[in-house]
């Protein structure tokens, strides 16, 4: 009995660590995605030109995927401390 249930436990944690090693990287969020985005867009830009495309360029994407209050909020603040690298 002890033989079978060592057998099972091996099977178990084998089985588990396999899991482990074929989980797929998680895609960044849309936030973070346009954030990157309007990074490129002002690298060339510094100080309150880059500041102020970076508002800019989040706010647009945010009105692009149709967000309002609170979640439209969210996203601006996660695209720009991204896009300023904050």
């Amino acid at each position: 009995m002890k033989v079978i249930a060592i057998v099972v436990a091996s099977f178990w944690l084998a089985g588990a660590a396999m899991a482990q090693g074929t989980m797929a990287p998680a895609a960044p969020s849309p936030a973070v995605a346009a954030g990157n985005d309007c990074k490129a867009q002002a690298a060339k830009l510094s100080g309150a030109a880059m500041n102020s495309k970076v508002t800019s360029c989040c706010k647009k994407a945010a009105a692009g995927k149709k967000l309002k209050g609170a979640a439209a909020a969210s996203f601006d603040t996660a695209c720009e401390n991204t896009a300023k690298g904050m």
